[in-house]
């Protein structure tokens, strides 16, 4: 998402939280009770930080062109361990039953970059504003059906033309048709297929920002939790299952609609499976119009409590898909940064930044690899992964009752000039460069501080 209708913001706002439902156990406590945390196949317990890595441009032949293992090396190097990659269905499947081996072999490579580099990959079957039919990309162009209805393009505000009649009736119809429901589903199968066991791959994002179609005289609100809870739940529920008849270790992150970063509880249900992850996305309506961050109007706080409500209920991890403003370099910006890394990294098993590439716009870093304004902020110290029980974890601080899960992993941004101390029965071992592995004898309580200096 990038843009959304100022107008809609105070309806938005006023809607209530949803009501409570019967939880599932939770397998890894979390910094924000109630909520698990996201493990690996050792039960260490992870922390992603990192940034979406795209190509919206190329197609066909070009297509993923512009990402190269530089973007994977440079988001290594400044201490990122995660990466959103965007796939299109448009490009996997351009012919109704014909996948191409070459899209599927491209993204391989891009894989292959990730892995060399040590950076766990979700990949993102990505939609905007439906797909080709209506000028973007996702869904193909075999699979939108609009009834006939009008779509006019705005291109000063695309994210408004979601709420075309002719992008609103091909979701229902994505959602609906049995035929459609099908071929969404054997798409999913082939990527699994391809990438289950790919050592880079993390998981799978079903569908990036989905929405639906508005009932005559229901406002966002409503339609965003009955689109969330009558279509999406099941939705996610089919696409479940056709991945685990192919892969039945990998995390399936499932998403609410874009509604959510007003601070809209969501509508979705439960998702019948042991291994799935929450993930929102965190744009605000105002700033991405242009605004700067306006402390006082309470944003972040509403955000997260909104966020917060479904990982609590359903005991499943949180990670944050998308999140950072165009225009970082407004006077405010800083304490944005500084407050939404607070709130983003007390709730959830990590995040990824939009986006990674070299320039302007949403950028993270120019043409020479430089930080753009304020994003610097997202690099800093973390635990990668955590081999026991987290008991303390902090930007300079890490406790923990050490477990049988292998290595601790911190991340330490360079350049270089990071201290780190241990306190229990721990020690360091050899390491890459910009990261620290401890290990511990199990059941010791172990202390790691990073001071930089």
């Amino acid at each position: 998402m990038r843009t959304l209708a100022l107008a809609l913001s105070a309806a938005l706002l006023a809607l209530a939280p949803p009501a409570a439902a019967d939880a599932a156990p939770a397998p890894v406590p979390a910094g924000e009770p109630g909520i698990p945390r996201l493990t690996d196949d050792r039960g260490r317990v992870l922390t992603l930080r990192g940034w979406n890595v795209e190509d919206k441009t190329h197609r066909g032949e070009a297509a993923l062109s512009a990402i190269t293992e530089k973007h994977f090396r440079d988001m290594r190097a400044r201490g990122f361990n995660f990466a959103r990659l965007l796939v299109f269905w448009d490009d996997l499947e351009p012919a109704r039953g014909r996948y191409s081996e070459a899209y599927l072999r491209k993204i391989e490579r891009v894989l292959d970059w990730a892995e060399r580099h040590d950076v766990h990959v979700l990949i993102d079957a990505h939609q905007d504003v439906f797909g080709p039919a209506f000028g973007h990309r996702g869904i193909p162009e075999w699979a939108t059906r609009t009834d006939g209805l009008p779509f006019t393009p705005h291109p000063d505000d695309w994210f408004s033309e979601y709420f075309e009649p002719a992008v609103q009736r091909a979701f229902t119809h994505l959602y609906e048709d049995e035929d459609l429901r099908r071929a969404q589903a054997r798409m999913w199968r082939v990527l699994a297929d391809r990438f289950a066991h790919h050592p880079a791959v993390l998981g799978y994002d079903l569908i990036n920002e989905p929405m639906g179609e508005l009932r005559e005289g229901e406002d966002l609100p409503a339609a965003a939790r009955r689109i969330e809870r009558d279509q999406l739940t099941p939705l996610y529920n089919r696409l479940a299952d056709a991945i685990r008849s192919v892969d039945d270790d990998n995390w399936i992150f499932v998403e609410p609609t874009p509604i959510v970063g007003e601070g809209v509880p969501t509508g979705l249900g439960r998702i019948d499976d042991p291994k799935v992850v929450y993930a929102p996305h965190f744009y605000n309506t105002a700033m991405e119009a242009g605004a700067d961050y306006d402390p006082s109007a309470g944003w972040i706080e509403a955000y997260e409590a909104a966020v917060t409500a479904y990982p609590k209920e359903y005991r499943v991890p949180i990670v944050v898909g998308e999140w950072g403003p165009l225009n970082n370099a407004l006077p405010n910006m800083g304490r944005f940064y500084r407050e939404a890394l607070a709130s983003l990294n007390r709730y959830s098993s990590g995040w990824a930044g939009y986006v990674w590439c070299y320039g302007g716009g949403y950028c993270a870093v120019d043409g020479a690899g430089a930080w753009r304004a304020n994003k610097e902020r997202t690099a800093a110290p973390y635990a990668e992964a955590v081999a026991g029980r987290v008991v303390e974890q902090g930007p300079s601080r890490l406790v923990y009752v050490a477990g049988r899960g292998g290595a601790t992993v911190l991340s330490l941004p360079g350049p270089t000039g990071w201290r780190v101390s241990l306190e229990g029965r721990a020690w360091r071992v050899p390491a890459p460069a910009g990261r620290v592995v401890v290990r511990a004898v199990p059941g010791a309580t172990v202390t790691v501080t990073v001071n930089q200096g």
